[in-house]
């Protein structure tokens, strides 16, 4: 029975009385799919009321009206350039209605009374009013009129025609939400709250649009919920030590873990030991130590007589992890990537064959098909939202019941941990390690250009090394966005070899020269673009310049920031800008300038412009969503998360009739994959 109620909203949007495929075509352009509940979710982004009548004498200038007039005359243009007007009049005062194409003169004719409606201009005349009805025909006028995001050829009379039709085929869904929380929070029914947002009778109340929201994200949590109980359920191994390795590595470190390291450590050994396969997140800001976290857990690995492997998203950062393995792990660790060959590389392919090669770090070379590990029990991903999901599933099918820990140094707001990384356990590392400076960050307009290259100029006679951070490559005719060619030539003629330059455009291997250069201190100012944002690792570097600071995502900045302060001398980050900020671009800069707590900075960002996909790639929004935003929703989003957790510890299986009732809410919300693990059990 719910199958079919279900089925008249999944069936095609032509299927509805005077909705053709031209219609359907135009609905899946701007609402993602051409089906009836893809227009019913279609929601409105605002709403103007014209309900409320007003004189000509009393109209503003710049506001929504509707006035009540008699067409005086109409007023023909003197030549094609000029409008056609209707001088209208309401007792009051005299205004003109301008058309300056399509003027409907079936619906001005002199004498007519009329209803218009429209925004009126300085002079308080219209232009192109947006609703013209004769005065006995008022019921024509809609009172709350929803304003639809629209595409090329969608009108909203064509919305308004078939959104009726629509509503008509929405059951009365069993009740899917606690009892008390509606009670509590007033809220209308799924198909209440749809009618009152799409074909409002008077101005939607919230609870209306909570209402929908809340639907969407216990949909989410739930499904959430089902795939991590399945997770967390997947048959494993336990991985116990002795400490030995562990002790050696410390000692060759030379400080001790954090205790955010120690508590961290603790939740990954946990899982470790447990006969389960662990999933779970290793979230540090930057410079937090998370590498020696993950290098303690694979020590464990190997204390427990199997493998582990390190996989990063590029050559320089598996390099870097490399170099930090054989610096404090007391065995073997090798490099796989995919420029090592020949016979380097089928020695380290028979090795990890036969165990004699415990540690391996590498890019996703490490999981091709021809790589096979003699017994693989943990896989650790660096910088994780640089891959693929098939690269990650690859990394956990290389081993019989592997463990894998992922890790990023992007702080997640919580608001996403709860909806795109849900299905983790999640370990958090606050703080960083003993010896970390502080950063200085300082905002400067870009007309002070050269009074930042005259501070440039000091920091390298005083022996600094300097980064300096360009948002593109070469000059591009659609911005004017300094070019990092273009600023390498300009510091090359003041600063002379003292320069270097790296980009993603560069081959690789000139680009791993430059890097080197800077690194080893025969360049001391390197002009990059983001390619230094992770896997850069040069303690003696104190000074980051970045330009056009207001044009990168804000978790981006923090990343590049953090490539200083790694040493011990004060360290200092100028962030350039342009003149005439937005509101929100100087509260982001003003954020990270006064403060280096990435985790605040991230939850932060996230309200002020959304989520997007946190590496800086997309400003805003946040995809998956229709009718929830998760970003200002939040307080229902840890609300659902609850619910969700408690529903299924009394449910299971979802076999109460409220349960039974959330089956047909992740039906509507199309959380297929979690219906599919419920079915699996």
């Amino acid at each position: 029975m719910e199958q079919d109620r279900l089925a008249v909203l999944f069936a095609p949007l032509t299927s509805l009385r005077g909705a053709g495929p031209a219609l359907a075509a135009l609905v899946k352009r701007v609402a993602g799919g051409d089906r009836v509940i893809d227009l019913l979710f279609h929601l409105p982004d605002s709403y103007i009321d014209r309900r409320e009548r007003v004189t000509l004498r009393a109209l503003q200038p710049g506001t929504m009206a509707t006035v009540a007039v008699e067409v005086v005359r109409i007023e023909p243009p003197a030549n094609a350039r000029q409008p056609t007007k209707a001088i209208v009049t309401d007792g009051t005062a005299f205004a003109e209605l301008v058309f300056f194409k399509g003027f409907p003169r079936a619906k001005l004719p002199p004498g007519g009374k009329v209803l218009v409606s429209g925004r009126a201009d300085e002079r308080r005349n219209m232009v192109h009013p947006d609703h013209i009805v004769a005065l006995d025909q008022a019921d024509r006028l809609p009172g709350i009129e929803p304003i639809w995001p629209l595409t090329a050829g969608l009108f909203p009379w064509q919305l308004r025609k078939a959104l009726p039709e629509a509503l008509k085929l929405v059951p009365a869904f069993p009740q899917w939400h606690d009892a008390a929380l509606l009670a509590r929070e007033k809220w209308p029914s799924f198909a209440e709250a749809l009618t009152a947002l799409q074909m409002p009778a008077a101005p939607p109340p919230p609870t209306a649009r909570r209402r929908l929201a809340y639907d969407e994200l216990l949909a989410g949590q739930v499904a959430l919920a089902l795939v991590r109980r399945r997770v967390r359920e997947r048959p494993g191994r336990a991985l116990a030590g002795d400490g030995a390795l562990r002790a050696q590595a410390l000692a060759a470190f030379g400080h001790r873990p954090t205790p955010a390291q120690t508590a961290a450590l603790a939740e990954i050994d946990a899982d470790l030991a447990a006969p389960r396969r662990m999933l779970r997140l290793l979230q540090g800001d930057v410079g937090s130590g998370k590498t020696l976290v993950a290098i303690l857990a694979m020590l464990r690995a190997v204390e427990a007589g199997a493998q582990a492997a390190l996989m990063a998203p590029t050559e320089v950062l598996a390099q870097q992890h490399l170099r930090t393995l054989e610096r404090i792990s007391p065995v073997p660790a090798v490099l796989l990537t995919g420029n090592i060959k020949g016979a380097a590389r089928a020695r380290i392919l028979a090795g990890l064959a036969d165990g004699t090669i415990p540690l391996v770090a590498g890019t996703h070379a490490l999981f091709q098909e021809k790589v096979e590990y003699r017994d693989l029990a943990l896989a650790v991903i660096d910088e994780q939202h640089r891959f693929g999901v098939a690269q990650r599933l690859l990394m956990g099918s290389k081993g019989a019941a592997a463990d894998v820990l992922v890790m990023t140094a992007t702080p997640i707001p919580r608001t996403l941990l709860l909806t795109q990384w849900g299905e983790m356990q999640v370990s958090r590392l606050e703080g960083k390690p003993a010896g970390r400076k502080p950063v200085r960050t300082t905002l400067h307009s870009l007309a002070t250009l050269p009074d930042v290259s005259d501070a440039v100029a000091r920091a390298l006679d005083g022996g600094a090394r300097v980064y300096w951070v360009c948002p593109m490559v070469s000059e591009s005719e659609a911005t004017d966005l300094a070019a990092a060619e273009a600023r390498y030539a300009a510091l090359r003629d003041r600063f002379g070899p003292l320069v270097s330059l790296a980009h993603g455009q560069q081959d690789s291997p000139v680009r791993e020269a430059a890097l080197a250069d800077f690194a080893a201190g025969r360049t001391r100012l390197l002009v990059a673009t983001t390619v230094i944002e992770v896997g850069v690792d040069v303690p003696e570097a104190s000074v980051m310049v970045i330009e056009h600071a207001d044009r990168f995502g804000l978790a981006q900045l923090h990343q590049l920031r953090g490539r200083v302060g790694r040493g011990r001398e004060a360290s200092f980050c100028l962030l350039l800008h342009d003149d005439g900020l937005s509101e929100v671009a100087r509260r982001r800069l003003i954020l990270l300038r006064d403060t280096e707590d990435g985790f605040r900075i991230a939850d932060e960002d996230f309200r002020l412009r959304g989520g997007g996909d946190l590496l800086g790639t997309r400003q805003s929004g946040l995809p998956g969503w229709r009718l929830a935003d998760p970003a200002g929703d939040e307080d229902l989003l840890h609300m659902a998360a609850r619910d969700a957790e408690l529903l299924l510890q009394k449910d299971p299986r979802l076999d109460t009739e409220r349960g039974r009732a959330v089956r047909v809410l992740l039906k509507l919300f199309e959380r297929t994959a979690a219906m599919r693990t419920l079915h699996s059990g």
